[in-house]
Order: C-alpha cells, then sequence, then structure tokens
C-alpha cells in the first residue's frame, strides 16, 4: 500500500498548476473582450464564462474576479438578476479561498463584486439596497489605500446620488472630487474630472448627472478664465495678433509655390510616418506569432510528455494490481482514480474540439436518462422529466455524461421518499440550460467553492475521488458552456448546465 500512496502523490503532482487550463484562459478573455466590442453579448457573457472558470482553476484570483465581474454584467443586462448576483457570490467564495491562501485580505477584489451589486440595485431602483453597498465600497476603499478607487468611489457616489434626485448630496460629492485641484489651482484637472463625469454618466444613461456637469464644467471653465491676470490677457492677445499679421505677409509674398511645397513636405511626411508604424506593427505581429507558436509549440509537448508518462505508470501499474484481489475496496478505488486521472488529461487536451453536433428530442434524451438510474434509486424516491417536445443541436455523448453523472450523484444523496427532477429551459435564441434538482443534504458550504476544483483536498478513494465533477465541468467547457452549482437552491443540490449554440 506504501508503493500505492506514493504513486497516487505522484499523479497528483503531475497535474499541479493546471498548466493547459492556464493557457486556455487568455484566448477565452480575449474572444469575449472582441465579442462585447462587437455588441455579441451572450457570446461575450459564454467567453467571460469560460475564462473566469479556467482561471479559478489555476488560482489566478485577479483575472478570475475580472472575467467574473464582467459575465454579472452581462448576465443583468439581459435582465437575469439571480443568475447575476449568483455568480457574483460565487466570485466572493473565490476571492475569500484567495484570503485563506495568502492569508492576506484582498480589498480590491472585494471592492469590484460589490460595486457590481451596487450597479444591478441601481437599476433596479432600490435606494436603501443600493446605498448599503455605497457604505461597503467606502469601507473597502479605505481599506485598500488606493488613489484610484478613492477617485473611483466618488464618481460612484455623484451618479449614485443624482440617480435617486439626491441633488444637494451630488453636488457636494463634484465639489469634494475637485476642491484638492481647485486649491493648488490646477485647473486642467479640475476639467479632466469634469469631462470623466460626463463620459461617467454617458455610459450609465444619467442625464441628471450629465446636466449637471456640464453646467459646473462651463462656470469652472470661465472661472479659470477670470483668475488670470487681465493685462497679461492682453499682451497675450497683442502678441498673437503681430505674429499672425508676420505670418500673413510671408504667405503673401511666397504665395502658391509655399502652399505646393507645403503640401509635397506634409505628404512625404504622412507616408514616411505610415510606412514607420506600418513596419512597427509588422514586426510585432511577426515577433509575437513567433513567440505564439513556441509557446503553444511547448505546451503541447509539455502536455503530450505528462500524457505519456501517465499512460507509462498506468501501464506499470496495471500487472500489480492485477495480482491484488479485484474485490478489495482499497485495488477497486485506485483503478477507478487512474481512469479518472486519464479522462481528466483527455478532456484537457480536447478543450478546443468540441465535437460533433447532432440534432436529439430533449424529452426523449431526457426520458432514456432517467431510466438508466431508476434501479439506483432508493425506496419511495420519484425521478420526474420537465422538458418540452424540441429538438435542439447538441453534442450527445458529452451532453449525456454530464447529466447522467448528475442523475447518479442526485441518486446517492436523495434519500427514500425524495425527488429528483431534470428539466429544460430556453434562455434565448441561442442559449438553453439543463439542471438536475434533488431532494438531499446539500453541498456544505465551505465545499462549494472548491467543487469544481480537481485535487482540491485529500480524499479517502474509497469514498470516491472528487474528480466526477471536474471532468464533467470540462466537458461543458468544450460544449460552450458552463456547469454551476445553484447556490440559492436549499432544498438539496441543484446544478445548471448552461449551452450557447
Amino acid at each position: 500500500m506504501k508503493n500505492i500512496s506514493l504513486v497516487i502523490a505522484l499523479l497528483c503532482s503531475l497535474y499541479g498548476g493546471s498548466l493547459l487550463a492556464q493557457n486556455q484562459a487568455e484566448p477565452f478573455m480575449k474572444q469575449a473582450q472582441e465579442a462585447l466590442a462587437k455588441k455579441e453579448y451572450t457570446q461575450a457573457r459564454s467567453g467571460f464564462m469560460q475564462a473566469y472558470r479556467t482561471f479559478s482553476a489555476g488560482s489566478q484570483y485577479e483575472k478570475a474576479t475580472e472575467c467574473g465581474v464582467q459575465a454579472a454584467a452581462l448576465y443583468y443586462r439581459e435582465n437575469f438578476y439571480k443568475e447575476a448576483f449568483d455568480l457574483l457570490r460565487e466570485v466572493d467564495q473565490l476571492i475569500a479561498a484567495c484570503e485563506q491562501t495568502t492569508r492576506k485580505n484582498r480589498p480590491d477584489l472585494r471592492y469590484a463584486t460589490v460595486k457590481e451589486r451596487l450597479r444591478i440595485y441601481t437599476r433596479l431602483k432600490q435606494a436603501p439596497r443600493a446605498q448599503e453597498q455605497l457604505a461597503r465600497l467606502e469601507g473597502l476603499a479605505k481599506a485598500a489605500q488606493a488613489d484610484s478607487l478613492q477617485q473611483d468611489l466618488l464618481y460612484t457616489q455623484a451618479s449614485l446620488y443624482y440617480t435617486f434626485g439626491m441633488d444637494e448630496q451630488g453636488d457636494a460629492t463634484i465639489h469634494r472630487l475637485v476642491d484638492q485641484y481647485k486649491a493648488a489651482k490646477q485647473y486642467d484637472k479640475i476639467l479632466q474630472c469634469c469631462r470623466t463625469m460626463i463620459d461617467v454618466a454617458g455610459k450609465s444613461g444619467n442625464t441628471t448627472l450629465m446636466s449637471r456637469t456640464y453646467e459646473q464644467y462651463i462656470s469652472w471653465k470661465d472661472s479659470v478664465g477670470a483668475m488670470k491676470n487681465q493685462d497679461e490677457l492682453a499682451a497675450l492677445r497683442q502678441e498673437c495678433m503681430t505674429k499672425q499679421a508676420t505670418i500673413d505677409e510671408r504667405e503673401a509674398s511666397l504665395k502658391g509655390r509655399q502652399y505646393i511645397i507645403f503640401g509635397l513636405c506634409v505628404l512625404a511626411g504622412l507616408l514616411a510616418a505610415a510606412l514607420v508604424v506600418a513596419g512597427v506593427v509588422l514586426i510585432r505581429f511577426v515577433l509575437l506569432t513567433r513567440r505564439q507558436k513556441k509557446a503553444i509549440v511547448v505546451a503541447n509537448e509539455h502536455n503530450e510528455l505528462k500524457s505519456r508518462l501517465l499512460r507509462n505508470i498506468s501501464a506499470q501499474l496495471s500487472p500489480t494490481l492485477d495480482q491484488l484481489d479485484p474485490a478489495h475496496p482499497a485495488v477497486k478505488a485506485l483503478k477507478a482514480f487512474i481512469a479518472h486521472i486519464e479522462e481528466l488529461f483527455e478532456q484537457e487536451s480536447r478543450l478546443a474540439d468540441p465535437g460533433e453536433r447532432q440534432e436529439k428530442s430533449v424529452v426523449t434524451l431526457c426520458e432514456e436518462l432517467v431510466k438508466r438510474i431508476e434501479d439506483k434509486t432508493k425506496e419511495g424516491v420519484s425521478v420526474v422529466v420537465n422538458a418540452p417536445k424540441l429538438r435542439i443541436a447538441v453534442q450527445p455523448e458529452l451532453l449525456e455524461h454530464v447529466l447522467l453523472h448528475l442523475l447518479e450523484n442526485a441518486a446517492v444523496y436523495t434519500p427514500a421518499g425524495g425527488k429528483i427532477t431534470l428539466e429544460y429551459k430556453k434562455r434565448g435564441a441561442h442559449s438553453h440550460q439543463f439542471i438536475v434538482s434533488d431532494t438531499g443534504c446539500g453541498i456544505e458550504v465551505e465545499k462549494r467553492a472548491r467543487l469544481f476544483q480537481p485535487f482540491a483536498e485529500v480524499r479517502d478513494l474509497t469514498q470516491g475521488d472528487g474528480l466526477g465533477l471536474p471532468i464533467c465541468a470540462l466537458m461543458a467547457t468544450r460544449m460552450n458552456g458552463a456547469l454551476t452549482l445553484d447556490e440559492g437552491y436549499t432544498k438539496g443540490a441543484r446544478f445548471v448546465l448552461e449551452l450557447h449554440s
């Protein structure tokens, strides 16, 4: 058994770091940003969710938080408020895991999730809840001790106050924002603040904030001019007029020839600048392409070496395991563990390969899967299918594996007389969900954040290796979707598989 433990430790160390998952995260994030720029919001949300899951698996907390907040914003943009709140709660749990791991508070990360909740409550016109979030923002900005967050807080305060008709507080906030520059006579920064406020108002659709800021912008602009010495202004104006007269005389003497030479020089300069810029862009593109190709080749080589080594270890281990009692729980558990690790590597290596789509009847697919677990349920457990007579294009092998695993888990944890439900919901033209619910004991709060992360804890393999859900999450990613736990469900456990076509 000591040798078996060493083999298990070796297999776990091979997986450590989730190198391939991290390599996949950046392209997901880039694709999501490009889709967002094109106003393809559903595609962007799916991309940010994929990037969030992959960054989370690689413990890249800052980027995971950024992508999670972006995905939440796109959820409530389409009025999916519950999904937005659930995702923000999940991101908060990830931040808590980050703080526990690093033993360091991260108010800067928590600031992002709280600010997004404030935006949701503002959009829902729930002033008391929005002000609660604003109070939390103030505490987080103070704890972070970052000037950028302090300034962002003032912009957020002003926007909130004007939205809910608290014009006096809004005016006071704007004055606080610019008083520091006014005292130092840094008028350019005052005007810059006003322009930023107008930009914030334009993005949020806050007409009150925009109109009031613009009024103060004009007022401050006039006051800046009045503060200058009038004699100095007159002298400057006279100097400008004199220089302009000299230029006019010179241009009159040179006549048309000057214009021609000037035009040719400008044209030559523009052409030269264009060539320089094009050359720089081309060189950067070539270098970047080479680096990316090299990184991809190295990553593929490393992954292939890991897979080959894993297969060799499995082949070496199998004869030894075959000599042991196959009915012994530890032997059975170890064989299943090795098979799951191989499947985990297989799914990771094929993340970019979604497989072929086939049209399937939703209700027929669901009913067939339910029949396969009827003999595994406890006495009196009812299994219900709630699905329409609709045909959709799916990857049947991947979809059936994920749903069957969720149903089998539900059968294990649902007590006698309980209920298991498999339902389908269409969420949009290109978005739909499969939902598996049960009335079992549910999932402990402290385990939810690591539910889809492989090797998140030391386990007794005879009680399960915990790799089933991480494998299902990778399969969901291959299907251009995401597998999540509905933490708002309190009657047991509910898993949501959201897919995008």
